[in-house]
C-alpha cells in the first residue's frame, strides 16, 4: 500500500508558523502541522504533501521560512509540498482542486476559519478523503451531524484535533476521574494575549468567538470525563470592550463564560454543573501564551490541573520571566540534529490520526471501533458541538437554550 497523502488545507500560524508576512511572534513560531507532517513523512507513516491557501502568491516567502526554520534547524528535514494555487492566483476554492488531485482514501487536515470547515469537509467526504479538523468542527449542530451522517455513509475517518486529550496531565485525569464517582462539577479557563486578536483580525468577532476557539478544549475534555452524562441547557456571559478598543468589529466579545447544566442519562435525579471560561485579552506579557486549567468535582472526590506554568521557567533580559509548554511542541533537535518532538502531545494528535487512517485503510479497524476509542471522532464530540453552538446563541438571543438529546439524535430549543 502506498503512503498516506495529506493535503493541508489552510497555511496560517497553525500550519506553518507563518504570518502577516513573517514569522508568528506566537509560541508556534514554525508551526505545528506542517512540521509533524514533514517529520511522519521521515517516519515512514505519510507520503507525498500538498498545501492549499486562498493565494498562490504566500507560498514562496512560505517555502522560504519552511527551509531556513525547519529544514536548516532540524538536519535537513525535508519541507517539500506541492502548493494550490499556483502564483499569480487568488482562490477562496482551491481546495476543491486540491482535494480533487488527491486519491481515494488520502487525507486532509483543517486549519481555516471556523465558517469554512463544513463546506470543507463535507467536499472531502464525498469524495472518499479522510479528514482531520481543527476545533471546533464546525459552528452549527446541523452541520456536525451532517458530517457524521455523511462520513459513515463514505466510509471516512473524520477526527476532531482536540489535543488536550492527549496533554499527559489531561489524559490521566481522565483515567482518575472514573473513580471519583458520579459527575458533580466542572470549571475551566483558558486565556491567550491581546497579540492573537492581530493574529485573527481577519476573522476575530466576524466569523467566530473566543468560546469557539478556546473553550472546545475543555468541554471536550468535560465530555470525554463523562460519557454517562449529557449537557441539558445553556446559558451564557461575556465581556466586552478591550478588543473593540484594539480594533476589532464591534461584536467581538472579550471574554466568554458558558454555565452548562448536565443531567446522567439514567437517572435524571443526578444533575451536575459545567462553568467554562475562554478569554483572548489576556495580558501581553503574562509570562505565558495561554493559561489553561480546570477543576473536576465528583460524588467521591476532585482533580485540580494547571497546565500554564509546568514548573518551568526561563528568564531572558529582553523577553523576561517565561513559563514554557515543550509538553505541547518540544521544538529542541535530538543529539544528532533531527527534529525531537515526537511525544509532546501536539504531535502525538496528528499521529493518532495519521495511524487510525492507516489502520482503516488496511481493513485492520472499523469506523465503529474508532467511536468506541477515546478518540476525538465526530460521534464523541458532539455534546461539545451543541454547548458551543447553545452558548453562542444565548449571546446572540439573550436567553438560555435548551439541549435536546437522544441518541445520535440532537437539537436546540
Amino acid at each position: 500500500m502506498a503512503p498516506l497523502e495529506v493535503l493541508m488545507v489552510g497555511c496560517g500560524e497553525y500550519t506553518t508558523g507563518f504570518v502577516g508576512g513573517g514569522m508568528s511572534g506566537s509560541d508556534k513560531k514554525v508551526g505545528v502541522v506542517a512540521l509533524t507532517l514533514f517529520d511522519l513523512r521521515r517516519r515512514g507513516k505519510v507520503g507525498k504533501l500538498s498545501m492549499v491557501g486562498v493565494s498562490g502568491d504566500k507560498f514562496p516567502a512560505i517555502r522560504e521560512h519552511l527551509h531556513k526554520n525547519i529544514s536548516q534547524m532540524y538536519n535537513g528535514l525535508d519541507v517539500a509540498f506541492e502548493s494550490y494555487p499556483d502564483r499569480g492566483k487568488r482562490d477562496p476554492e482551491a481546495y476543491k482542486a486540491a482535494i480533487d488531485a488527491l486519491p481515494r482514501g488520502s487525507a486532509i487536515t483543517i486549519f481555516t476559519p471556523d465558517t469554512t470547515h463544513f463546506p470543507i469537509a463535507l467536499y472531502a467526504i464525498e469524495r472518499g478523503i479522510h479528514v482531520l479538523i481543527t476545533k471546533p468542527a464546525v459552528k452549527l449542530l446541523k452541520h456536525h451531524l451532517k458530517l457524521l451522517e455523511a462520513s459513515r455513509k463514505h466510509g471516512v475517518f473524520v477526527y476532531i484535533e482536540h489535543h488536550k486529550r492527549y496533554d499527559p496531565a489531561y489524559a490521566d485525569a481522565r483515567y482518575r476521574s472514573k473513580n471519583l464517582g458520579d459527575f458533580n462539577y466542572f470549571y475551566s479557563y483558558m486565556s491567550q494575549p491581546k497579540s492573537q486578536l492581530e493574529t485573527f483580525k481577519a476573522w476575530a468577532g466576524k466569523d467566530s468567538d473566543i468560546s469557539y476557539y478556546l473553550n472546545s478544549h475543555h468541554i471536550d475534555i468535560n465530555e470525554s470525563m463523562v460519557p454517562d452524562f449529557k449537557p441539558t441547557r445553556v446559558t451564557a456571559s461575556a465581556a466586552k470592550g478591550t478588543a473593540t478598543d484594539l480594533g476589532c468589529v464591534p461584536e467581538t466579545e472579550d471574554t466568554i463564560t458558558l454555565l452548562v447544566d448536565w443531567v446522567k442519562k439514567d437517572d435524571p435525579n443526578k444533575r451536575a454543573t459545567g462553568v467554562y471560561t475562554a478569554s483572548w485579552t489576556a495580558p501581553q506579557k503574562a509570562g505565558v501564551h495561554s493559561n489553561q486549567y480546570f477543576h473536576y468535582m465528583g460524588s467521591k472526590g476532585e482533580i485540580r490541573v494547571n497546565q500554564a506554568k509546568r514548573g518551568y521557567d526561563v528568564t531572558e533580559d529582553e523577553a523576561g520571566l517565561m513559563w514554557y509548554n515543550p509538553f505541547y511542541m518540544k521544538y529542541a533537535p535530538d543529539e544528532e540534529g533531527n527534529f525531537n518532538g515526537q511525544t509532546g502531545y501536539g504531535y502525538i494528535s496528528f499521529e493518532k490520526f495519521v495511524d487510525a487512517v492507516n489502520s482503516l485503510n488496511a481493513g485492520k479497524v472499523t469506523l465503529d471501533e474508532l467511536d468506541q476509542r477515546p478518540l476525538p471522532t465526530l460521534k464523541n464530540t458532539i455534546a461539545t458541538g451543541a454547548i458551543l453552538e447553545a452558548g453562542r446563541r444565548s449571546l446572540d438571543e439573550n436567553r438560555p437554550i435548551e439541549i435536546i438529546a437522544g441518541g445520535e439524535s440532537w437539537s436546540l430549543k
